[in-house]
């Protein structure tokens, strides 16, 4: 777990650092900053899922799975009842915060690094995709915070928690994240993460959060198969 502490940290530290420079920081720089994290989650996003489709072994099942995740999320409201809880906790500028914490959070664990980072480390004690990802969370930690203020640093615990569980469950089964479990979630995780880029460059609001059962479906469906197999 020494890699996903050291992510956890690191978050932390940029957190820091770029609500020290969001004091300073005018208006009309945040606009471009807003701007530059749209493009950056667009490209992040859409690497993540065009890299990882040619892999896939069920090419329409992240199609169905943003269906079936799309409807539940709704269903639940996660996107409002996260703006919700925001809104109660940190006061003004809320709406920024929680579409900053929402793009943060997906940009932080929904990735290859942080995805693969935490298996490896389980199997082989091989932290270097983790230190990776920590190296690239400290600046983009610093850049949303530097936009949207101490807030940020609720998306460390939520880090944690994401590594933490991949982390376990490569620790119990060596087997129980495949090679194209893993491609699946990719492909739909670049999806979200692309939403999220839209909602910020007030293309669309995609409302990503209620998407996120859609990571749900393809390990619901490798856990079928294994029971059918």
């Amino acid at each position: 777990m020494t890699g996903t502490i050291v992510n956890t940290a690191c978050i932390i530290a940029g957190t820091i650092i770029g609500t020290l420079l969001h004091r300073g920081v005018k208006e009309k720089y945040r606009s471009v900053l807003y701007d530059g994290l749209g493009l950056a989650s667009l490209a992040i996003g859409l690497n993540a899922t065009l890299s990882h489709l040619p892999q896939s072994q069920y090419p329409v099942l992240f199609i169905v799975s943003l269906a079936a995740g799309g409807i539940t999320g709704t269903a639940l409201d996660i996107d409002g009842r996260f703006r919700r809880a925001v809104e109660r906790h940190s006061g003004t500028g809320t709406k920024n915060l929680a579409e900053g914490l929402s793009t943060a959070i997906l940009l932080y664990c929904i990735g290859p690094l942080s995805m693969l980072g935490p298996v490896i480390s389980a199997l082989k004690g091989d932290n270097t995709f983790l230190y990776t990802n920590a190296t690239l969370d400290l600046v983009s930690s610093t850049v949303f915070a530097s936009t949207y203020g101490i807030g940020m640093v609720l998306a460390a615990p939520v880090l944690f928690c994401w590594q933490g569980l991949f982390y376990l469950v490569a620790t119990v089964s060596s087997t129980a994240i495949s090679n194209d479990l893993m491609a699946e979630l990719l492909i739909i995780g670049g999806l979200l993460i692309t939403g999220s880029g839209l909602s910020l460059l007030h293309i669309k609001d995609c409302r990503t959060l209620n998407l996120l059962p859609s990571l749900l479906v393809p390990v619901l469906w490798f856990l079928l198969r294994a029971l059918w197999a």
